[in-house]
């Protein structure tokens, strides 16, 4: 949403680059067509920037700590909870980025950076003792049948006693529920190892997006009668999103969240690209746009702009997110 290098498209260029569009809604479905049910898959390393720099090391050494974690799970247990932040502090008066409550702290918090106290504000404490809780109710449920990542993460909703006597996550809707975002904002942290599926929906996100070309930027644009069907970037890709029915956050550095992230050289069109200043911080991302193929996208790029095609091979290119449905809805509210 904020200000990026101008590239002006001339009027014949975008009439050229609308019929380039149309082509690529079709491409697309036959990509989808082509792969749907292929290879897919993530490693348990830690996409690209997914976890800010001050607390990416201590995610990936202490997401080791036992085989039911690794470092994108709980990665992205930590943003579910806090969204990274060291200071958030809920009604319930769950505190730190991991929102340990006293009592839970009073006994599973650590001492994590070995330098003589336990402070649940400290993340480099923090953090260590999640994980070290974690483990402790996998140990807990080590026994149940199924799988074990699931099982500690019931345990950690509903208690290590409603696994164990119902053999598995229990049928409690909100437990299922927590399970599965977990398990679904994982892939979202986690680096592939693979090509990802491509999105089913991101013809029409495409569709959508072209069909706004040439209408200008507006800071906080939602494209609603009151912002006089303006946008501003992720007010753009929310709403084109919105109408192939996959409801994204409404700023840029969440709709990072919202699948899993394709290499540059495996960038198909509908994907959410993204820019910043802080290339090892998913959090500073500040800019989105969509992906429409050649090299370039239809984003909205700043004040006194309209919406038009940009390239996204620029030093602040952050990389990319491969839109997934259940990945948007794993999303937490608020952050």
């Amino acid at each position: 949403m904020t200000v990026r290098k101008a590239w002006i498209v001339a009027g014949a260029a975008v009439a050229v680059g609308l019929s380039f569009v149309m082509l690529l809604v079709v491409g697309v479905y036959i990509v989808a067509g082509n792969l749907a049910g292929g290879v897919g898959g993530a490693s348990k390393a830690l996409a690209k920037g997914a976890v800010p720099a001050a607390y990416a090391d201590i995610v990936r050494k202490w997401g080791n700590l036992c085989p039911a974690i690794n470092p994108a799970l709980l990665a992205a247990q930590l943003y579910q909870e806090s969204g990274f932040n060291p200071k958030a502090q809920s009604a319930a008066a769950a505190q730190g980025i991991a929102q340990f409550i006293p009592g839970t702290w009073a006994t599973h918090g650590i001492d994590g950076d070995g330098d003589g106290d336990r402070d649940v504000w400290d993340p480099k404490d923090a953090i260590p003792s999640a994980a070290s809780y974690d483990c402790k109710l996998a140990s807990y449920v080590k026994d149940v049948p199924g799988d074990a990542t699931k099982n500690m993460l019931a345990s950690y909703n509903a208690g290590a006693y409603a696994v164990i006597k119902y053999g598995g996550v229990p049928p409690y809707k909100e437990t299922q529920n927590y399970v599965k975002i977990i398990t679904t904002l994982e892939e979202s942290f986690a680096a592939p190892v693979s090509r990802v599926d491509p999105s089913k929906q991101a013809a029409g996100a495409i569709y959508y997006a072209q069909k706004k070309l040439g209408t200008p930027y507006l800071w906080g644009g939602e494209g609603s009668a009151a912002d006089g069907g303006r946008f501003d970037c992720s007010g753009l890709t929310q709403a084109a999103y919105d109408t192939v029915g996959i409801t994204l956050p409404r700023v840029a550095n969440d709709q990072w969240n919202a699948g899993p992230h394709p290499d540059r050289d495996e960038l198909l069109p509908g994907d959410l690209v993204f820019f910043s200043d802080d290339l090892g911080n998913s959090r500073a991302i500040r800019h989105v746009g969509i992906y429409v193929g050649g090299g370039y996208m239809i984003d909205a790029p700043r004040t006194g702009a309209v919406i038009r095609f940009d390239p996204i091979d620029t030093p602040d290119y952050f990389g990319a997110t491969r839109v997934t449905e259940d990945g948007a809805k794993a999303l937490p509210t608020t952050v």
